[in-house]
């Protein structure tokens, strides 16, 4: 995920679990015998316990590959936006095109419209009169997926995340490689910053003091904060005010 290379999609991911678990499953049963196992004459009450939560668990994977939300799982499968069809097999429409989009922009997470690059966002923030929140974030983080899951998934805070921000999301992990001309020498570090989530992990570092994910800030279009950034905090009241507070401040500044 890191490098994008888009290998092992949530559709093949959860294909991969769930027959791992079913395997399993029949095998607690005492449907499979491994070679060198004793011959089994009755199934223990923790065996046959045991047995039935991994086929619960089996079970409770299934709607995933049609697009299951998956939420006692979230951020140990890939996050719905990566995969092959993100509505699920059952939706062959589901795969949007990016050719409508603003240049630097992407569908992210519930087909939000999101920014991978923070120039390119600002632009489009001052082009639209929007304030701006950004996400970091990363592919692997674990934390991030919860909020993407739990709380940006909520009617109230994805109306205001698709209609009333621009959101930037920018990737601390991504390992893919940045072009020669933007590696530069590191602040922090002193080496060469050669990978497109170094240069956001140290852009985080060295204007908001921290190195946490997922971090969120909301901006005004000079790049000002709107109000204090909050971190991994899932619950949804809380982060929808906290929405509130930010965009209100910006309307009032700009007096829209």
């Amino acid at each position: 995920m890191v490098l994008q290379l888009h290998l092992l999609e949530r559709e093949v991911f959860l294909s991969i679990w769930i027959a791992i678990f079913a395997v399993l499953a029949l095998y607690l049963f005492g449907k499979i015998q491994l070679p060198h196992d004793s011959p089994l004459s009755h199934i223990s009450v923790g065996r046959l316990s045991l047995g039935i939560v991994v086929m619960c668990f089996t079970i409770y994977l299934i709607p995933g590959v049609w697009g299951a939300p998956l939420k006692m799982i979230s951020g140990f499968p890939p996050p719905l936006n990566y995969s092959e069809l993100p509505n699920g097999l059952g939706d062959s429409t589901s795969k949007k095109s990016n050719s409508t989009l603003p240049e630097g922009a992407e569908y992210g997470p519930h087909n939000i419209v999101a920014f991978t690059d923070y120039d390119l966002g600002m632009q489009y923030a001052r082009k639209v009169g929007k304030p701006v929140m950004i996400d970091f974030t990363g592919h692997a983080c674990v934390n991030c997926r919860k909020m993407e899951d739990n709380v940006w998934s909520d009617s109230k805070v994805l109306k205001i995340l698709k209609n009333d921000i621009v959101l930037i999301s920018l990737y601390v992990d991504d390992k893919r490689q940045l072009p020669v001309k933007e590696q530069v020498i590191s602040k922090l570090t002193g080496k060469k910053i050669k990978y497109i989530g170094q240069k956001w992990s140290e852009f985080q570092t060295l204007t908001y003091k921290t190195n946490a994910q997922p971090l969120y800030v909301l901006i005004d279009n000079n790049g000002e904060k709107l109000s204090e950034p909050t971190a991994y905090y899932p619950d949804i009241e809380y982060y929808f005010n906290w929405l509130n507070i930010g965009i209100s401040r910006f309307k009032l500044k700009y007096s829209i």
